[in-house]
């Protein structure tokens, strides 16, 4: 093989033979040279524009394993950029995982837990209740009786995922250089995307942390259940927590059989997720019915907390002008936050008030159809060749995976209800003394800051004003009223302070 400008470090040389043998036995080799490898011969490269890519490309991701499923799944997420039949064909990316004898998994696990399992647990089960790419689940119980899972991680995953890592990320530097066409995905940024969620995703204790943080978002909402994490037992490789078990919400009749009410999933599952985009600003990144679990008396459980998209204040209020200017009907203040969301920053405003109008006069007014709407929105993008930061994807892709899960269960389910009920709840988060108190103490502290510097300032100040007064005596009006203001800013903050004071 020739490699046109990459150079692999020698521990990666087989991996990527491997890599470039599978996209070359799929007929990718003309992909393998827009990305700056020429595989060894011309043999297996089909037409770049062929139908079935996508399907191909698809095949050869999950034939490279975790790294580059998780990759396919990530690209999946980027319907600004790729037609609707490759985000079809990426979503249907699974990891091909057979189960592993626990005989190869028990040195592991002793490992972890410092003895073996059935000294540790009332009853431990050797036979697998899933599997999956990365980690192998067995059920278990605790002296106390309660049921648990045990996520093991597959053992040896770790050196080959990071060669792949490393892989990916000089291909990613190189096509960003040298390819106009493929710089449009921002692969340098989408490497590193990569990268965070699978080193995030083989370090269970950062699972264990994202499942904690979401349990104490809902401490107060009975209706959503997180698993608990046992931490004594878990580690790296190991994660142990609660055994949940309840029915994934893929058919409304099935609920309805068992006691549990279609609508009112629904209606929990929308404030859920619009909670924690909206006010929590963490929010689980891949809400499928694989990864939810509905509960007797209309409760609903998450799980599989590999991944969670996190969503800054000014994010948030971006978001929600987003929504409310786009179901209002105001095209200007959608353009606004459009221009704010598009990574090129040189976008014409005309170019961006044309789509804001265009989206505003499909799908303002009436029911909203959240899939359509974001369908729409994207294609629009695409078309306009206009792109998204990828944390604002992801939301939108987590809103989009979770209305068609409660759609599926329950067909007149209505988002504009869901939504009037967030505002409502964004409100009073925004009014609660717990938003206002930090910014309070910041600004107390920062106050008294200044307060201690006052005297040095003022007599700096009064110098200043003294000097421009007598060198431009026309210009004494103004001064005095800019040494009024300040001395008003001074005393203000004084008050604010003693207020403060007074207060504790």
């Amino acid at each position: 093989m020739m490699f046109k400008t990459l150079t692999v470090a020698a521990r990666d040389r087989a991996r990527l033979a491997e890599i470039i043998n599978v996209a070359s036995r799929l007929g990718l080799g003309l992909l393998l040279a827009q990305l700056g490898i020429e595989p060894k011969g011309k043999g297996g490269q089909q037409d770049f524009e062929g139908a079935d890519l996508p399907r191909r490309v698809r095949m050869a991701l999950e034939a490279l394993g975790p790294t580059f499923v998780k990759l396919g799944q990530i690209l999946a997420t980027r319907a600004d950029l790729l037609p609707p039949h490759w985000i079809a064909e990426l979503e249907a990316l699974h990891s091909q995982a057979p189960m592993i004898a626990f005989d190869d998994l028990r040195p592991s696990v002793e490992a972890a837990l410092g003895a073996p399992p059935e000294e540790v647990f009332a009853s431990f089960d050797e036979t697998p209740l899933a599997a999956a790419s990365i980690a192998q689940v067995h059920r278990a119980t605790l002296e106390d009786g309660t049921a648990v899972v045990l996520k093991i991680r597959r053992p040896g995953i770790r050196p080959p995922v990071e060669a792949d890592l490393r892989l990916v990320s000089q291909l990613a530097a190189l096509a960003e250089t040298s390819n106009p066409q493929v710089r449009r995905f921002h692969p340098v940024a989408l490497a590193r995307q990569l990268a965070d969620a699978m080193l995030s995703e083989l370090d269970f204790t950062q699972e264990g942390r994202n499942a904690e943080m979401i349990r104490d978002d809902f401490a107060g909402e009975p209706q959503v259940i997180i698993p608990e994490i046992h931490w004594q037992w878990t580690s790296e490789s190991l994660l142990v927590m609660d055994y949940v078990e309840g029915s994934p919400p893929r058919d409304g009749d099935m609920l309805r059989a068992e006691g549990i009410d279609p609508a009112a999933i629904a209606a929990l599952g929308a404030d859920m997720v619009l909670d924690m985009v909206l006010i929590n600003g963490r929010f689980h990144a891949d809400p499928h019915p694989g990864n939810l679990l509905c509960l007797p008396g209309n409760r609903i459980a998450l799980l599989d907390f590999g991944m969670i998209g996190h969503v800054s204040p000014r994010r948030r209020e971006e978001f929600l002008s987003f929504l409310l200017s786009l179901t209002s009907g105001d095209p200007a203040a959608l353009a606004d936050t459009l221009a704010i969301w598009s990574q090129d920053g040189n976008v014409p405003r005309e170019r961006v008030m044309l789509v804001a109008e265009r989206l505003v006069a499909r799908h303002s007014g009436g029911r909203i159809i959240l899939s359509a709407m974001m369908t729409d929105f994207l294609a629009v993008l695409r078309d306009e060749e206009l792109s998204l930061p990828p944390d604002l994807l992801l939301i939108l892709k987590a809103l989009i995976t979770m209305d068609g899960v409660l759609s599926r269960i329950e067909p007149d389910f209505d988002l504009q209800a869901a939504m009037q009920r967030s505002w409502l709840r964004v409100a009073r988060a925004r009014l609660s003394p717990g938003r206002w108190e930090p910014l309070l103490r910041s600004l107390v502290l920062e106050l008294a800051r200044i307060g201690d510097d006052a005297p040095r300032l003022l007599r700096a100040l009064t110098r200043r004003i003294e000097g421009e007064a007598i060198a431009a005596p026309s210009l004494q009006p103004d001064i005095r009223g800019a040494a009024r203001l300040i001395a008003s800013a001074i005393v203000a903050g004084a008050l604010i302070i003693a207020l403060a004071l007074l207060g504790r």
